[in-house]
């Protein structure tokens, strides 16, 4: 490389101890304010910001060079215990683990896109880090099917029930989002109830689907039971999300996705992958107190010995019964429409073995245009919330956010570079590659 022609702005070289060495003999003489590419072929990565070539070289110029290296999978932060990985290589991969699996290209396209949508939003807890133990795992254990299948059990002009038969929760969860959305732009509104389907990855994918088509989408599913009623502490309910989206004119939607529990179980696998404590009040013990050992909670939430508190928390004094009482709610449209399994049913268990989840989901789309113009709605919505983040701000805090907002930002600076791989996943990604004989140049 001829160090003369390159003129640098900025370079960023991570601290890798010893294994930098070489980097270092390679741009040690560089002055300050030269610009320089630095390959590290023993890495297999490239540790730059930018290059001006011959100093003409405009910023414009930079970003299709950068379009280029992402495309490519070599735009990777090095972090040595988080390093990061581009969306693209990761759902590339995330492809070619679920076809190893036995699904349909199509339709590991599909589950790949909506895991890849959680980890691009930084909702880790639903993105690849589910790949191995959610969807691989249950595949091999035959409780899984790789091979979807959509049945249409009872329709009318606006509804539609739906069997799944135990398929791929991403593939069913699209298809009846999709069915909705057409029913909903012929008469106004279209709801479709699923039973016997599984986990069906980040709900807020299914509702983005309606807003993008200019409809409120709103979704739900029941799920394993790990969540106590108040005053309870067996686990009887899931986490059962209920969510919502709807189109606005700034740059992202209102975006409301989360549990009815005050925390939930990916939360809490994200947290043991970082051998973190969890925080108090979110889990409770048999004991009836908080608990915050997270590996033992986990474990524990499986035997009935540890249980989610809902959204609000241990009582009804700080508003637990709310965060209870929506859960229900969510758990009837998830099962008694369809006819599916409810509380217990959904534990994956029958007479000490493994059987599917069955689990049910409900979605529903609203055409907005059925109401008023699209464009009215997005801007009162808007100023809506404009006003929300210009209300006065508590003492130290900087900043008051909208639902949807974070999940905006992350996708930003995600896109742009990369996803943390914890030590943890890396474990279970390197499993994935030698299981399947997967070829790919991971920075770890």
């Amino acid at each position: 490389m001829t160090k003369e022609r390159y003129h640098v702005f900025s370079v960023r070289i991570a601290q890798l101890g010893e294994r930098l060495n070489g980097i270092q003999e390679a741009v040690g003489s560089i002055p300050s304010g030269s610009t320089i590419e630095v390959e590290a072929p023993q890495l297999r990565c490239f540790l730059f910001l930018g290059i001006w070539y011959n100093d003409r070289r405009r910023p414009e110029d930079l970003r299709e060079q950068k379009k280029l290296w992402l495309e490519r999978g070599l735009a990777m932060i090095i972090d040595k215990k988080n390093p990061r990985v581009t969306l693209e290589t990761l759902e590339r991969f995330m492809v070619d683990v679920l076809l190893g699996a036995g699904l349909p290209l199509e339709d590991a396209k599909i589950v790949a896109d909506v895991l890849a949508t959680a980890d691009k939003f930084g909702i880790d807890s639903h993105g690849i880090g589910r790949l191995k133990p959610i969807y691989y795992d249950r595949i091999k254990e035959g409780i899984l099917n790789p091979r979807t299948d959509f049945e249409v059990l009872r329709e009318g002009p606006t509804t539609a029930v739906v069997d799944g038969h135990h398929g791929m929760g991403h593939v069913i969860s699209k298809r009846a989002m999709e069915m909705a959305i057409s029913k909903a732009k012929e008469y106004g509104m279209g709801m479709i109830a699923v039973r016997n389907s599984s986990h069906y990855g980040i709900a807020g994918y299914y509702t983005l689907m309606a807003s993008n088509a200019g409809m409120i989408g709103i979704t739900g599913t029941n799920a394993r039971p790990s969540l106590a009623p108040t005053f309870g502490i067996e686990p009887m309910l899931g986490t059962n999300p209920l969510t919502f989206t709807m189109p606005s004119d700034e740059e992202f939607p209102f975006f409301l996705d989360c549990a009815t529990s005050a925390s939930q179980r990916g939360r809490i696998e994200v947290y043991a992958r970082m051998d973190k404590e969890m925080p108090e009040g979110l889990v409770i013990g048999n004991d009836g107190q908080t608990r915050t050992d997270t590996h033992a909670i986990l474990r524990d939430l499986s035997t009935g010995d540890a249980a989610l508190t809902p959204l609000g928390g241990l009582s009804e004094v700080s508003g637990g019964h709310k965060g209870y009482g929506y859960a229900t709610v969510v758990e009837i449209l998830s099962s008694a429409l369809q006819g599916g399994a409810f509380l217990h049913a959904l534990s994956g268990e029958r007479d000490g073995k493994k059987v599917p989840h069955a689990l049910g989901h409900f979605f529903i789309a609203i055409d907005i245009e059925a109401f008023t113009s699209l464009d009215a709605f997005k801007k009162t919505t808007g100023d809506i919330l404009r006003e929300l983040r210009a209300s006065k701000k508590a003492p130290g805090q900087e900043r008051i956010y909208t639902a949807g907002e974070k999940e905006y930002l992350a996708s930003i600076e995600r896109s742009q570079h990369g996803v943390p791989i914890g030590e943890s996943l890396q474990k279970d990604i390197r499993y994935l590659m030698k299981e399947l004989n997967l070829a790919y140049d991971f920075p770890f």
